[in-house]
């Protein structure tokens, strides 16, 4: 078929072409004029009526300007006739379509439209795309420079050493040469073992680099695609590659020169150090390129207010959809879009308001049960436990980038409060008290609202202590914030909630004086937020586009605000 031809030479000889002029593809000649949005084929208007006269149903012609505009939806598996232009939410995000979305299978479930997905997917491919261009394959390729340079300055750190063993010979008589030449051959030995563990490192990084390459390659065939099992199967990697390899210290021998003896000769002439190899944690460089920052707006803009119908609101998180999930005063756990509308409700199981609400890297709602000292995890609307604790209360939830579970806890007497950390069920750190053994947290019931900021830092907000307490990945104490020297905010600081942005800024509500603090990743105060008429901020959240999330307590509201250029 004359369709299938053109559209198997299309595939070979992509769209792509670095001619400046566009031919079309059935005469090869004209000037194009239109394009197969199915066929993906250009056309020039003769041609076109030869093109669709093959017998085959599915032509679909645009003007070229609107070339592959047309997505590509999956047929419905018990519909064959009908596109699935829909997700069912309620069954996992299965495919349907709008047959089956009156069926008795999918009564009452929520549906959201595939295209919404899709251009959503995009972004994100867009965003991981730019992440792995300007981000993290630049790190890979300081590493593998490092470990060039030291392969290269290699042999003359090594020669520097023979000499000054050679220089000390010098002093000594005939019967000592066969000692240095004894002692020359450990540190070419050495030498070997050195350059082994350089080269065996730096093949790993290469092996990386040509993974991160390969994945860019991919994504690129996906954004240049229409097709949409693609794009939304996209799984991203940038997990993956930001779990930096140790970053290897290999340090040089040292010749330590010694008191002639020639009857202790070969002891006594010098002792080199074996060789000496560290690994340290390397963590990923946030630092991004120049056109990646992403300064603070002079007035930050209130976008949206979306009106929750708790009487007293206390916590919103963010989903990669756009959506928000929230909770309050009641047993109720409510999902809305950005546009305000309730898309589903989950009742909590046991009956009362949870402390707090995550979600984690599957998509699966979290949420913590003071009363029951356990986090559950609501998965196809099936709610199960996840974590239960004895002689500990869960309050606050975070899911970190590695899919980590942090949770806040105070024990049962509120004398003390600590952070853990959890891999599924599992507690793999936990983090209460400072290298001089005092508490890291004030020992009560207070609030504790807890998130990781992108250079794996873990901040916590003390309520009653008036201070955000950050802490690294490993739980050493990396400072404290205790409020800002404000003649306009009279009240005492006590944070609330508290998030992160892409350029590690950390933002914090401080409810009393309705605002929002902002400070770099290192605690340093940079503005307020307090022109958006915020009343009683308290759990706060930020998207994958940087918009700041804000609940209004008293009010019931999630605000939606731009603070970023």
């Amino acid at each position: 078929m004359l369709c299938n031809f053109l559209l198997a030479r299309t595939k070979m000889d992509p769209q792509s072409s670095a001619q400046d002029v566009h031919r079309c593809d059935l005469c090869e000649t004209a000037i194009v004029h239109s394009y197969c949005d199915f066929c993906h084929v250009n056309l020039c208007k003769p041609c076109i009526g030869e093109h669709i006269t093959d017998g085959y149903d599915k032509h679909k012609i645009v003007p070229f300007q609107d070339r592959r505009s047309t997505l590509i939806y999956p047929k419905c598996e018990i519909h064959p006739h009908k596109n699935c232009e829909l997700q069912c939410k309620t069954c996992n995000n299965v495919f349907v379509c709008s047959l089956c979305t009156a069926s008795e299978q999918h009564r009452g479930h929520i549906f959201v439209d595939i295209s919404s997905v899709y251009k959503t997917q995009k972004e994100n491919i867009e965003k991981d795309t730019e992440e792995l261009v300007n981000l993290i394959s630049p790190t890979y390729e300081e590493i593998a420079s490092d470990l060039e340079n030291q392969l290269a300055n290699l042999d003359g750190g090594y020669e520097k050493l023979t000499t000054t063993m050679s220089k000390q010979g010098e002093q000594w008589h005939r019967e000592i040469d066969i000692v240095i030449n004894k002692m020359k051959t450990e540190i070419n030995d050495i030498k070997v073992k050195h350059k082994d563990i350089l080269k065996k490192h730096l093949n790993e990084i290469k092996q990386i680099q040509s993974l991160i390459q390969q994945t860019l390659l991919a994504m690129k065939e996906i954004k240049k695609s229409t097709e949409v099992s693609s794009t939304i199967e996209y799984s991203s990697k940038i997990r993956d590659f930001s779990k930096l390899p140790p970053k290897v210290q290999v340090s040089l021998p040292t010749f330590i020169s010694k008191p002639i003896d020639n009857e202790k000769l070969y002891s006594l002439f010098g002792q080199i150090t074996p060789l000496s190899t560290a690994t340290e944690e390397n963590v990923l460089s946030l630092k991004q390129p120049n056109t990646s920052v992403k300064e603070l707006l002079d007035e930050p803009k209130l976008v949206a207010t979306i009106q929750t119908g708790y009487k007293r609101l206390s916590n919103v998180t963010c989903l990669n959809d756009g959506s928000i999930w929230t909770s309050g005063n009641t047993s109720d756990v409510k999902c809305f879009s950005i546009q305000g509308l309730l898309l589903q409700i989950i009742q909590t199981k046991s009956g009362k308001f949870p402390n707090d609400i995550a979600v984690n890297s599957d998509g699966y709602l979290l949420y913590s049960g003071w009363l029951t000292g356990t986090v559950y995890r609501v998965k196809n609307r099936r709610t199960e436990e996840l974590i239960r604790l004895q002689g500990w209360r869960p309050h606050q939830l975070c899911v970190t980038s590695t899919g980590d579970l942090l949770v806040t806890m105070y024990s049962d007497d509120g004398t003390q409060s600590k952070v853990v950390r959890y891999l599924g069920s599992t507690e793999k750190q936990t983090i209460q008290f400072d290298d001089k053994g005092k508490p890291l947290y004030s020992g009560n019931y207070n609030i504790k609202y807890i998130t990781e900021n992108r250079n794996h830092d873990i901040c916590v907000t003390d309520f009653w202590a008036g201070a955000v307490v950050v802490v690294n990945q490993d739980g050493k104490l990396r400072w404290r914030y205790t409020g800002h020297p404000s003649v306009t905010k009279n009240q005492t600081f006590n944070p609330l909630g508290i998030t992160t942005d892409s350029q590690c800024r950390i933002l914090t509500a401080d409810s009393d004086n309705h605002c929002i603090h902002i400070l770099d990743q290192n605690g340093q105060f940079l503005r307020y937020i307090d022109n958006c008429d915020l009343e009683y901020p308290w759990s706060l959240c930020v998207d994958n586009n940087d918009n700041l999330f804000v609940c209004e307590s008293n009010k019931g509201n999630v605000k939606k605000i731009k603070y970023l250029k």
